[in-house]
């Protein structure tokens, strides 16, 4: 709960910064990062990202494995992952094969990996 000493006594302190900011707000895509984000919101999805960081690509029975869980749930965390444009996929007969999609992918698991102090992150 804040206390009257954290909060501002004023409107607006600097309102020619907070206009800046506003107006560079409305030029980016704040709405597809919040849904990339959302999509990394969780531990299984991140534990597939870093995955496929580490091995570029994993068949769905492998991701399986590693995260251990049933194939239909690794199947159903790489849709969702797909759908955000966070990995690819391409069919080998009955086989799908996953990777990320793009590099910054990549570099956001092992930057927030390296910043909450995780052991072996980079």
């Amino acid at each position: 709960m804040l206390s009257n000493k954290d909060t501002c006594e004023i409107y607006c302190y600097d309102e020619k910064k907070v206009n800046r900011i506003r107006e560079e707000l409305q030029k980016e895509d704040i709405s597809s990062v919040s849904q990339l984000v959302k999509a990394l919101a969780d531990e299984n999805r991140v534990k597939i990202t870093y995955a496929l960081c580490q091995d570029g690509e994993l068949c769905v029975c492998d991701v399986a494995n590693i995260i251990g869980s049933t194939v239909a749930t690794a199947s159903y965390h790489l849709r969702t992952l797909h759908k955000q444009g966070i990995v690819k996929y391409r069919k080998e007969g009955k086989l799908a094969f996953y990777s990320l999609d793009n590099e910054h992918i990549k570099q956001l698991i092992l930057i927030a990996l390296a910043g909450s102090g995780a052991k072996n992150s980079v």
